[in-house]
């Protein structure tokens, strides 16, 4: 409405000029003579500007007549399309002007327009290899679902368009919740265009999503062979599928040929911890205790990982803490700075029973690193050192608001997982979880969480001694005594 409003007014703004222009010329003195063969015509300024304007038109439609002629010469000389392009040069300059303006429409983000001008387009271009596409995204866009599935459909008819066709359809059921079928077409897709990376890493997580590892698999390997895949990145990603596959033969039951997988996966990937837990096991129920100790060094090497002390415990279950500190020494001597490290050892002196070497394990970790597991370990050591309950209950206090230390948190989304898996549970991402420190958040509690430690006690500050309280004013009254409050911390 206001678009028509404008072109009313700027047409009412033309004619208005025009008048005001030929009332000047109107009003304007002198004029030209023109003599020809003894004849002698006076023209007005008006009359010599119309003339002017007439003979512009005039040369205009004389070059329009002589391409025409052009074209009619060529045509009775043998030419049988000569005419016909002459006649079709202005509707394909006004089908590209058309796609042209379609597809900044689209860029915009107009689909409604993008839609308008591709129909055009396609009524003056009769390409539809071209036109097809503008049509499908602009409905896409617009969020005509139909239109756009209907125009994917054709462009599956061409050689030329079939890939998009795919892809288009793919989208449109991923979008529809449709994973089964999308990834039917995902798989089209990758055998038609293997290197494209959208559509590999698509397939790839659908497979993942549906726990089809040997697939996903070969579509590794078939995006390595391509060229779309860096070496590392593939043997990295092709041992977390083999530990997913061993872990679903494992649930099938068939102990050897899991215990086979959860190799390779270790062979592929030294450094997932997953891999060698599940490697070390394997070595454990074929009763080599040594391979199972090399695994788990090894990957220890890479990052120490509480896990990887657990795994390394089940080795010997039966050890004396003595005998189990002069074992872990393997582990503990590699990254002797790490806090991973410092809890380990902190933890093997306090089941030795050993406080005040545990304490020196943990060293400063408590001031500069305060997580809930190393003040968990202090409540402990202060428990075994027999400190009053107040002083235990203080440090597990401070624990309860405590970042938690290293977890599982997905790459992509930040999400932490309780465990590893292959698969991101919360944004369906493949491969995304890594063994990091969350980044530390406020946590705000009423009245703020310093008053907590003068409510269960202080931190090293042991509860006063009982109080005897006397009345003075008469009459003489009973005494009253404040006890101190006989509940026990919780045991570590």
């Amino acid at each position: 409405m206001l678009w028509s409003l404008i072109k009313i007014l700027a047409f009412v703004a033309v004619v208005i000029a025009i008048t005001y222009g030929a009332i000047l010329l109107m009003s304007v003195d002198g004029g030209a003579t023109i003599t020809m063969a003894g004849y002698e015509i006076a023209l007005s300024p008006l009359q010599l500007v119309l003339g002017l304007v007439l003979l512009v038109a005039l040369t205009w439609v004389v070059f329009k007549v002589l391409g025409f002629l052009l074209a009619l010469f060529h045509f009775l000389n043998g030419d049988e399309t000569a005419v016909s392009r002459y006649f079709n040069k202005r509707t394909e300059r006004r089908g590209f002007d058309a796609l042209a303006d379609g597809m900044m429409a689209l860029a915009a983000g107009d689909g409604r327009l993008a839609l308008i001008k591709a129909d055009k387009a396609d009524r003056y271009l009769n390409r539809p290899e071209l036109t097809n596409l503008l049509t499908a995204q602009a409905a896409e866009l617009a969020g005509d679902r139909k239109k756009a599935e209907e125009t994917y459909k054709v462009l599956l008819n061409d050689n030329r368009t079939r890939f998009v066709g795919v892809h288009g359809l793919m989208r449109q059921k991923l979008e529809a919740g449709d994973t089964e079928t999308a990834m039917k077409l995902a798989e089209k897709a990758f055998a038609l265009r293997p290197k494209h990376d959208g559509v590999a890493d698509t397939l790839l997580r659908l497979q993942a999503e549906q726990e089809d590892w040997a697939g996903a698999r070969k579509t590794l390997g078939a995006k390595l062979k391509a060229g779309a895949l860096p070496r590392d990145v593939h043997r990295r990603r092709d041992a977390v599928l083999a530990l997913s596959e061993a872990k679903d033969v494992m649930a099938e039951g068939k102990t050897i040929e899991a215990r086979e997988a959860a190799i390779e996966a270790n062979r592929l990937s030294p450094d997932l911890i997953p891999a060698a837990i599940m490697a070390a096991r394997a070595y454990m129920e074929n009763n080599n205790q040594r391979s199972a100790s090399r695994v788990l060094r090894k990957a220890w090497e890479v990052r120490p990982h509480p896990d990887l002390a657990a795994a390394y415990a089940e080795i010997r279950p039966t050890e004396a803490p003595a005998e189990r500190i002069k074992r872990f020494r393997d582990l503990t001597r590699v990254h002797p700075e790490d806090p991973e490290t410092k809890m380990l050892l902190a933890e093997l002196h306090v089941a030795a029973e050993d406080f005040p070497e545990a304490k020196r394990s943990l060293g400063d970790l408590p001031e500069k690193k305060p997580t809930a597991r190393v003040l968990t370990l202090m409540a402990a050591i202060e428990r075994g050192e027999g400190a009053d309950d107040a002083i235990v209950r203080g440090w597990l206090t401070k624990a309860l608001t405590a970042p938690r230390g290293p977890q599982w948190i997905c790459d992509n989304c930040h999400n932490i997982a309780a465990e590893w898996q292959p698969v991101c549970p919360n944004c369906q991402s493949f491969d995304t979880l890594a063994w990091k420190t969350p980044p530390q958040s406020e946590v705000a509690m009423p009245r703020g969480v310093e008053m907590l430690p003068l409510i269960v006690g202080q931190i090293g500050k042991p509860e006063p001694e009982p109080e005897t309280i006397v009345d003075p004013t008469p009459p003489p009254q009973e005494e009253v005594v404040v006890e101190p409050s006989t509940e026990e911390a919780p045991k570590t």
